[in-house]
């Protein structure tokens, strides 16, 4: 229709690419690849070991400049068991909103991004736009940690980032870290009538457990504290425990799985130490005067660094600008935002069009109105970056 946003068909085209995270992404790589060379935009690669996904990283304009990154997932998470009313890999547009899986979250910024690369060459940009398209964002950043250690080594590295998640376009420089542990809990196998002879591996994976309750508790009641979060204290939890073979069998062994989502200002480290402390000097001994070989391992299988940019980096000035906003605050939701931050060095906000409360349901929709928003994102961008104002900047 006349009146359809102009990144409507990029959007029902991502859409339509299978691309969870479970899957290959390389089909909607290198359809973006081809819609880019089109416009004779060049691109970078970065694949994953098994050359079965990939990273995209592209510059539209003058590449010996620092510019603006703007950084988005080609993921999204699985449709499996979720009742949908339409096919989750097919756009529909119905009642002002687009729904299918990434809708939201979040091919929709990154179709709007392409849309507007025809007015980024035509308006002929004095401060370079770098695309940065990851895979495997949502089981762990996998393709945006491979992606930034290219970028952070190369000649002129952006000067700021945008990562587009679903905010509503409000401005986000803060989000929580998280570190999830796996601890593997070694008993000694015995007769369920001989217990005393035993290390019971479930019951002492259970005491930690309770402390780790416990402490998560202490977190919530006494901080620390950052009031701009919407949970404004760390977090943790077991999400996952198998253990034992048989009622009548001490079990032998016990894992469980941890996750704890800190805030920005925390050190994660520091914290699992209070459990790592807690685990091998208070209750190992009591295991190992039974079984020397019992005790505690502890695995770190998946983490992601929190965002904690300086509300006075111009990045935050500059966005606020372009959405529209006259506040920023912080999420509880992560993103690779922290991993542009701390280990590129880039200042970076999250902004992007769509709700993070749509992302991940069956039914996922963005509006028409937040796309069309979205759009005057771009456009004040291309404005700004045409400008001579950025071009000694950004």
């Amino acid at each position: 229709m006349a009146n359809d946003p102009i990144s409507l068909p990029i959007i029902r085209k991502l859409i339509g690419f299978d691309t969870t995270s479970r899957e290959s992404n390389l089909a909607l790589i290198e359809y973006v690849r081809g819609y880019l060379a089109e416009f004779g935009v060049e691109s970078l690669l970065v694949h994953d070991e098994d050359k079965r996904k990939a990273n995209l990283y592209a510059t539209i304009g003058p590449a010996d400049r620092a510019g603006i990154c703007l950084s988005g997932h080609t993921d999204v998470v699985p449709v499996d068991g979720q009742e949908w009313d339409t096919a989750p890999f097919e756009a529909v547009v119905k009642d002002g909103k687009v729904f299918g899986r990434g809708s939201s979250d979040m091919k929709s910024f990154i179709a709007i991004a392409l849309a507007f690369v025809p007015r980024f060459l035509e308006r002929g940009l004095e401060t370079p736009v770098h695309l940065a398209f990851s895979y495997d964002e949502e089981v762990g950043h996998l393709g945006a940690k491979r992606l930034i250690e290219v970028v952070k080594d190369m000649p002129v590295k952006p000067a700021m980032c945008i990562v587009g998640e679903p905010t509503s376009l409000g401005v986000i420089i803060g989000h929580k870290g998280k570190k999830k542990v796996r601890t593997h809990v070694r008993g000694h196998e015995a007769h369920s009538s001989l217990t005393h002879e035993g290390v019971n591996a479930i019951e002492y994976a259970a005491r930690l457990i309770a402390f780790i309750q416990q402490t998560a508790r202490k977190w919530q009641k006494d901080g620390p504290f950052d009031e701009e979060c919407d949970v404004p204290f760390t977090t943790m939890q077991v999400g996952l425990i198998r253990g034992g073979t048989a009622p009548n069998i001490v079990p032998k062994s016990c894992v469980f799985d941890m996750e704890i989502r800190h805030l920005p200002n925390v050190d994660p480290e520091a914290l699992f130490d209070a459990i790592r402390h807690h685990a091998k000097d208070v209750i190992e001994p009591e295991m190992k005067a039974v079984a020397p070989d019992a005790g505690f391992d502890f695995e770190e299988f998946d983490s992601n660094l929190a965002l904690n940019t300086d509300p006075d980096e111009a990045v935050v000035a500059f966005v606020k600008r372009l959405a529209g906003q006259n506040k920023h605050g912080k999420v509880g939701f992560g993103t690779e935002a922290g991993l542009f931050q701390q280990r590129a060095g880039i200042p970076t906000v999250v902004c992007g069009p769509g709700d993070i409360a749509q992302a991940h349901k069956p039914n996922e929709f963005i509006t028409l109105d937040q796309v069309r928003k979205g759009e005057a994102f771009m456009a004040r961008l291309a404005d700004y970056a045409t400008s001579e104002r950025l071009a000694g900047g950004a």
